[in-house]
């Protein structure tokens, strides 16, 4: 057994933070190819921010934002809707011994910087900062 084979919460493995990335690459490429044959899907472009792979690297849960923000909901129920095409892609692209199970999330990751600046530039803020 390995030596990182039990998580106490220190963090994602190297190996989990390799496949998260080459799952998030491949994914990116083949959404911006558009080989799935879904229109509601094509016509939209999405960003996928991270991926995030289980301890067991059997669940990916990737972090995706529709260009804009436009159709936030909509680009989450598409892509869940065509998972099993998208893995199937990923898998014969990737060379895994086994592919995981697609899960798809909003990245909030933007509109946390947004709060934060909002945050920065209030005047309360800034009176304390220069402190």
């Amino acid at each position: 057994m390995g030596k990182n084979s039990f998580q106490d919460g220190a963090g994602p493995t190297q190996r989990q933070l390799r496949v998260g990335e080459l799952i998030r690459r491949t994914l990116a490429q083949v959404l911006a190819q558009g080989d799935i044959h879904d229109p509601d899907l094509n016509r939209l472009y999405i960003t996928v921010g991270e991926v995030r792979c289980s301890n067991d690297l059997k669940i990916a849960t990737a972090y995706v934002m529709p260009l804009g923000g436009v159709g936030r909901d909509d680009a989450v129920a598409f892509l869940a809707r065509n998972k099993h095409e998208l893995r199937r892609l990923i898998g014969k692209k990737v060379g895994l011994k086994y592919t995981p199970d697609l899960r798809f999330r909003l990245d909030e990751t933007f509109d946390q910087m947004d709060a934060t600046r909002e945050m920065f530039s209030r005047d309360e803020v800034k009176r304390d900062l220069d402190d």
